[in-house]
C-alpha cells in the first residue's frame, strides 16, 4: 500500500483528537478568558468526566446506548456542579488572585486525583461505544487501465470515531451560538472585558464567574465521555489533556476561542499524523517546540490580542 492510504488513516485519527481537543481547550481558553484563571486542574475534570461514564454507563445497563446516551448527559452535569462548588468555596475566597489560584487548582488537581484512585482504584476500564461499525475507506489508483477505485486492507474507521468528530463540532457551534447570541454570552463577554464596569451595571459577576468556571469543567467532562469508549478510563489520564489544552490556549491565544479551535485542529492533526509515523513522543516535542516559537515570535498567540 502506498504513502497516500497511510496518511488518511493518520488523518481521520488525528482528527478524532483534534476534535476532543478542541472541547477540552476552549473550556480552559473560556475561564482564563473570562475569569482571568489558570486551572491547573483542569485535566482533572477531564479524568472525572470519563470516570463517572464509566461508573454511569455500567449502572444503567442494558444496551449499550442507554448507559452511554446517560453518561453524555449526567457527566458533565455532575462535574460542573462540583467546578461551580469548587469556584464558590475556594476560589471565590481567594478573590481570584492569579497566583493564589493556581496553587489552589494545583492542589485541587491532587485531591482529584486522589481521592478517585481510592474509590475507583487503579484500573483502566472501558465504556462500550453505543455503536461501532466498521467502515472502509475507497481509494484511488491509477494503474495499466486507468484509474481503479480499490479497497486497501486496514484502511477504514468505525462509525463511533465519525460521530465523535461531528458531535464536537456541533458542541463547538453551540458554545459559539451561545458565547455570542444569548444574554449569558453577553453577561460573560461583559465581564470579560472589564470587571469592574461589569460590577456597576448590576452583572453579578460572581455568579458569572461561578458559572464559566462550571462549564469550563463540563465540557472537558463531555468531551472525556466522548473520547472513553476510544481510550479506557484511568485515575492518571487527565495529564495529556491538560498538557495539550495548555498547548492549544497558547498558540492560539489565552481568552480566544477560534483561535483554540484552530490551534486544537493544527496540533490535533499534527499529534495523530506523526504518532502514527513515528512516534507520540516526538508529537509531543513538536507541539512544545511550537509553543516556544509562539512565545518567542507572538507572544499573545496567533489570535489573541497585545497587551496594551
Amino acid at each position: 500500500m502506498d504513502l497516500g492510504p497511510y496518511l488518511v488513516l493518520a488523518t481521520l485519527e488525528g482528527a478524532v483528537t483534534a476534535a476532543v481537543l478542541a472541547l477540552t481547550a476552549v473550556g480552559l481558553s473560556l475561564v482564563f478568558g473570562v475569569m482571568r484563571v489558570v486551572n491547573i486542574a483542569h485535566g482533572e475534570f477531564f479524568m472525572l468526566g470519563a470516570v463517572l461514564a464509566w461508573w454511569i454507563a455500567t449502572s444503567v445497563g442494558g444496551h449499550p446506548a442507554f448507559g452511554f446516551g446517560a453518561a453524555l448527559i449526567m457527566a458533565p452535569l455532575i462535574v460542573g456542579g462540583l467546578a461551580m462548588a469548587t469556584d464558590m468555596t475556594i476560589l471565590k475566597r481567594l478573590d481570584y488572585d492569579p497566583e493564589r489560584t493556581i496553587v489552589a487548582t494545583i492542589g485541587l488537581l491532587y485531591i482529584i486525583q486522589q481521592m478517585t484512585l481510592m474509590g475507583y482504584g487503579p484500573e483502566a476500564r472501558p465504556v462500550e461505544a453505543p455503536f461501532n461499525t466498521r467502515l472502509a475507506i475507497p481509494w484511488f489508483e491509477h494503474g495499466p487501465e486507468g484509474w481503479q477505485m480499490i479497497w486497501p486492507w486496514g484502511l477504514g474507521t468505525t462509525s463511533y470515531k465519525l460521530a465523535v468528530i461531528g458531535a464536537a463540532a456541533l458542541i463547538l457551534c453551540g458554545v459559539w451560538a451561545v458565547m455570542a447570541r444569548t444574554h449569558l454570552g453577553l453577561v460573560m463577554r461583559a465581564t470579560q472585558a472589564d470587571r469592574e464596569m461589569a460590577l456597576a451595571f448590576g452583572i453579578p459577576v460572581e455568579r458569572v464567574y461561578a458559572i464559566t468556571f462550571g462549564l469550563g469543567a463540563g465540557l472537558a467532562a463531555l468531551a472525556a465521555v466522548l473520547i472513553v469508549p476510544i481510550q479506557q478510563a484511568h485515575y492518571l489520564m487527565g495529564a495529556d489533556p491538560l498538557l495539550l489544552s495548555f498547548i492549544v490556549v497558547i498558540i492560539g491565544g489565552l481568552g480566544s476561542l477560534p483561535g483554540t479551535v484552530l490551534a486544537a485542529v493544527l496540533i490535533g492533526l499534527s499529534d495523530g499524523i506523526i504518532s502514527v509515523f513515528f512516534s507520540p513522543t516526538l508529537a509531543k516535542i513538536i507541539a512544545t517546540l511550537l509553543v516556544a516559537l509562539v512565545l518567542v515570535f507572538r507572544p499573545q498567540g496567533l489570535f489573541g490580542k497585545r497587551a496594551a
